[in-house]
């Protein structure tokens, strides 16, 4: 494999042939370079979709309130179905398979005041379990806890931005800001994993909003995890206990969509996995039908020269070359240009991904952070050995059986 003399003859063989073994190379570079430009590719637009969940807990189901599509005993389509306190405590207290649980009611945007600076920031009232379904990180004092909620406080946690635009260099812990008028002192800040228009929100108690705010005991929709390990077949049945009991509560069609409608995160993840799973296995078939072309190439060339070289191998034959030193001389000539040029192209198609994300805007949808797995590269030196290897079989058989009188005779 280190004989000295063999890399010299592979060397001159392949310095008298310079353009026919750039052609051939080219095919088997142009493979590995697609290969890891669609696979960099791929995981950009899989850190992109998966970046849309960042900010949500993957095991959550959501249930927005909706209004009626069907007669019901006698009430005709198109009643409004209101969710209350009652919906709420039932799903928290009585749901089998429901963990951390939250209503809200809705307040939008609000003007929101603090010694003169001001601005309009989306208001959202929760309950305090709400932070582990939206992966709220505290920095800074505490979120929300039942006490606010038992007690009806007017308290506020706040996202980061918040602070910056309102309080500037000032520590905004137990400082007051008025919220359409009404005084809320401020208990905590957060940041938020889904980017910066998650951390342009304030939290607030749902039961001091009801009351401040004039909600009565209503709520407009409620959210809650289930056990991460559960399968889309758990959750859909979950989510039909939740239809039941809505149904029955509210007095609508099970069977009306449109009265009640959920999101399941767990569902919706799952597809995103299973479609870019499918993805992958396209790119590898594409890669790998691209790289079988270049074997093809790189074994029809060594054929080639095979040929052109019949008279020397049988004079090798005829002075005691053994056929495995003659099959290893054209298998390293095989794998040598294989490698090498499919190295060129895998160094190509890794700075090809590195530069778009190092050029690329942070902010793209869909499409964050391409990048290419040190396995994946690993994987594909490997395929690169192996596919000289292989490309080289063929010719190298039909050089180790030539007969050295034969070989003598061709012209």
């Amino acid at each position: 494999m280190f004989d000295r003399d063999k890399w010299q003859e592979i060397l001159f063989t392949i310095s008298q042939n310079k353009l026919r073994t750039f052609l051939t190379g080219f095919s088997v570079a142009w493979g590995i370079f697609m290969l890891i430009v669609l696979l960099g590719s791929g995981t950009g637009l899989q850190n992109g979709a998966q970046e849309e969940f960042a900010d949500t807990a993957t095991n959550s189901i959501w249930v927005f309130s909706g209004q009626t599509s069907l007669p019901y005993k006698g009430m005709k389509p198109g009643k409004r179905i209101q969710f209350d306190d009652n919906d709420f405590d039932w799903v928290d207290n009585r749901l089998n398979g429901a963990q951390e649980t939250s209503g809200r009611y809705y307040l939008g945007s609000s003007e929101v005041v603090f010694n003169g600076e001001s601005g309009s920031f989306q208001i959202r009232t929760v309950h305090p379990e709400h932070q582990y379904i939206e992966k709220t990180l505290t920095v800074k004092g505490r979120f929300l806890n039942q006490s606010d909620i038992e007690k009806k406080r007017k308290v506020a946690s706040i996202g980061s931005l918040v602070q910056k635009t309102l309080f500037k260099s000032i520590d905004p812990i137990n400082k007051y800001i008025e919220i359409n008028g009404v005084p809320f002192k401020i208990v905590g800040v957060f940041e938020d994993e889904g980017g910066e228009n998650e951390q342009e929100i304030l939290y607030l108690p749902i039961t001091t909003a009801q009351m401040v705010f004039s909600g009565l005991n209503q709520i407009d929709m409620f959210m809650f995890n289930i056990d991460p390990e559960s399968s889309i077949e758990e959750s859909l049945v979950i989510e039909e206990q939740v239809r039941e009991k809505m149904a029955d509560l509210h007095h609508f069609d099970i069977n009306d969509e449109r009265a009640i409608r959920f999101w399941n995160n767990i569902e919706s993840f799952q597809e995103i996995q299973d479609m870019f799973t499918g993805i992958n296995i396209f790119i590898w078939i594409i890669g790998i039908m691209t790289i079988i072309a270049g074997i093809v190439g790189i074994s029809n060339i060594m054929m080639i020269v095979v040929k052109e070289r019949t008279k020397e191998i049988g004079i090798r034959k005829a002075l005691g070359a053994t056929p495995s030193s003659v099959v290893g001389l054209i298998l390293m000539e095989s794998i040598l240009i294989t490698s090498v040029s499919g190295y060129i192209g895998l160094v190509l198609g890794v700075g090809l991904i590195e530069l778009v994300s190092t050029v690329l805007p942070p902010d793209t949808p869909f499409f964050k952070n391409p990048e290419v797995d040190f396995q994946i590269a690993i994987t594909a030196t490997l395929i690169l050995i192996t596919a000289g290897a292989i490309a080289g079989i063929i010719p190298a058989r039909k050089a180790a059986i030539i007969r050295p009188i034969e070989a003598l005779r061709d012209e």
